[in-house]
């Protein structure tokens, strides 16, 4: 597995602070590092209608906005000692800019690595662009 810089275990504290979750109380935070190396932070934002939008979406988001498309590694922090692992949604968005390449890992409250998956772990049999005739 791969350990995290103390930078981007910062970061991963940092955004998952300024997350909105005023319903859940389950802050979470996530860093996306793009194909250039830039990193992307996002977190969770809820709303009353109970259609926020996760931490990984937020980031992707921003990394989309810069401008990129492929995903290198996907961080994500939860509020304890359990894996907060990305849903269902943003497996599929994950897997929307990922390869066989894409690390995901998931670290504690404290930063500390819990686990690591490759994309076909994360998500098996994943339903992709190339499914529908897109080149990628």
């Amino acid at each position: 597995m791969s350990a995290a810089d103390a930078t981007l275990i910062e970061t991963l504290m940092a955004v998952r602070g300024n997350a909105y979750a005023p319903y859940s109380r389950h802050p979470v935070g996530a860093v996306v590092i793009g194909e250039s190396g830039t990193r992307y932070a996002g977190a969770n934002v809820e709303v009353a209608h109970y259609k926020g939008i996760c931490a990984e979406a937020s980031a992707i988001s921003a990394m989309v906005s810069a401008g990129e498309r492929r995903l290198g590694e996907v961080w994500v922090i939860g509020p304890g000692a359990h894996l907060c692992t990305p849903c269902g949604d943003c497996r599929q968005r994950i897997r929307e800019f990922a390869d066989e390449h894409t690390r995901i890992r998931v670290v504690n409250a404290d930063g500390e690595l819990l686990k690591e998956y490759s994309m076909a772990e994360l998500l098996p049999d994943a339903f992709g662009p190339e499914n529908l005739g897109q080149a990628l």
